[in-house]
Parts: structure tokens; C-alpha cells; sequence
């Protein structure tokens, strides 16, 4: 019975290194972004396993509150994970999308990314402010973020390696993760339309969004929840 006990109490910890296995893979293929495996080039690759490694993210918090389940490792063990996944392997999979088609120091930049998403995750284990909502973007959007600009690249938009477009972008998701901006949080506590109207927008902006510009669409999925969350933070503000 003991054996089984442990077995459940560690299922959550399981999926959150399946996150970090994923998030590893995801950099192995990033450097080796234009090697084809099965058709398939390195880069398309490093963008499968970083979306494998959200939807670890996303199970391993499920399973833990379905399971009832807590372990005194889970919280640092997650943002570990999230750290290589989706602070590390984003950035390294811009990198090597730059790498040989822009000036060394600008194909460098994204190195400041994982140092941004190590300082959302360490301040977002400290701030109790954050157990229903978010203060800064959640670094799995910042993932999807670059996932959306990487395929955009990669289709010859060639004009997003340019220094005045991609240092600012850089500096709008490193900034994003760290500021006190009030993010909406996809949570459903019920799920009536009118209180989640804000979330059913998003969820339904988000498809038509990948339907019309398949992965390069997740840029404007985040440009789109970011708007939303300003306009709702400031809602509130004017409430109070």
C-alpha cells in the first residue's frame, strides 16, 4: 500500500520532468534547427516539444489538485522545468534561426530571455498575490511568443531579423514577464459566459488566429491576450 501511495503522491512531479525532458529535447533540436528527422526540420521539432512541455505544464497542476495530491519539491521542481522550457529553449531556438543570417551580436540577444523567465519564476514562487491571477506575463506565453516569430522566419519574413524589429519585441516579453502588469488567468472557477467573457474571447480569438496564420498566429494570440489584460486591468482601476 505504501509503494502505491508514493506512486500517486510523485504522479504530478512525473509529468512536471516529462515538462523538463520535453524542454531539453526542444534545445537539442533547436541546435540543430536545419537538420531534417523525418521530414520534419530541427526547428519545426524544438517547436513540437516545447508545446509538449506546456501541456506536461498544464497536466502536471491538473492530476496534483485532481489526485489531491502536494509535494514539498513541486513548486521549484515546475519552475525548473519551466525555466528550460520555456525560457531556455525558446531562446535558443531564435538563436539558431538567426544564426548565420544577421551580425553574431544580434543572433546572441535572445540569451537575455532565460535570465527575464528565471526572474518571473523566482518571483512568482514568492508572491502570494499569485495564486488565482498573474502579475507579468506567465512564461508559457512567452514561449508561444517566440514559437509565432520563429515560423515566421522560417516562412522568409525575413524583415523580423532586422535590429528595429527584434530587439523591441525582445524587450516587450522580457519586460512583460516581469512587471506588475495584471495578466488575465485562463482558471474557469464556473464557467457562465458572462463573468469568463474576457477568457471565451481569448479562446475563441486564439483559434481563428491559428487558423488564419497556423503558428505564426501564436504572436497575435499573445498580442491579443495582452491587449485584453491591459484593457481589463484597467477597468478595474477605474472601478476603484
Amino acid at each position: 500500500m505504501n509503494v502505491l501511495k508514493n506512486i500517486r503522491h510523485n504522479i504530478p512531479n512525473a509529468i512536471t520532468c516529462l515538462n523538463v525532458l520535453c524542454g531539453t529535447l526542444a534545445v537539442i533540436a533547436a541546435a540543430n534547427s536545419h537538420a531534417f528527422l523525418a521530414g520534419i526540420p530541427g526547428w519545426a521539432w524544438s517547436v513540437i516539444f516545447i508545446i509538449l512541455a506546456a501541456v506536461a505544464d498544464f497536466f502536471d497542476g491538473f492530476v496534483a489538485r485532481l489526485l489531491h495530491e502536494s509535494h514539498p519539491i513541486g513548486a521549484d521542481l515546475d519552475s525548473l522545468s519551466d525555466q528550460v522550457s520555456f525560457g531556455v529553449a525558446p531562446a535558443m531556438l531564435l538563436i539558431f534561426s538567426l544564426w548565420g543570417n544577421v551580425p553574431l551580436w544580434l543572433a546572441c540577444l535572445p540569451a537575455l530571455l532565460p535570465v527575464a523567465t528565471a526572474l518571473r519564476l523566482a518571483k512568482f514562487n514568492i508572491d502570494t498575490r499569485q495564486t488565482t491571477g498573474f502579475l507579468g506575463m506567465p512564461v508559457p506565453a512567452n514561449a508561444m511568443f517566440w514559437i509565432g516569430y520563429v515560423a515566421y522566419l522560417n516562412g522568409g519574413a525575413d524583415w523580423l531579423s532586422t535590429p528595429w524589429i527584434l530587439i523591441p519585441a525582445l524587450i516587450f516579453t522580457s519586460c512583460m514577464m516581469v512587471s506588475e502588469v495584471p495578466m488575465l488567468s485562463l482558471k474557469f472557477k464556473t464557467w457562465g459566459f458572462r463573468e469568463n467573457m474576457a477568457r471565451y474571447l481569448l479562446i475563441i480569438g486564439s483559434a481563428a488566429f491559428l487558423a488564419a496564420f497556423r503558428l505564426g498566429g501564436m504572436i497575435w494570440i499573445i498580442v491579443f491576450y495582452t491587449v485584453i489584460s491591459l484593457a481589463l486591468a484597467r477597468r478595474s482601476a477605474a472601478n476603484h
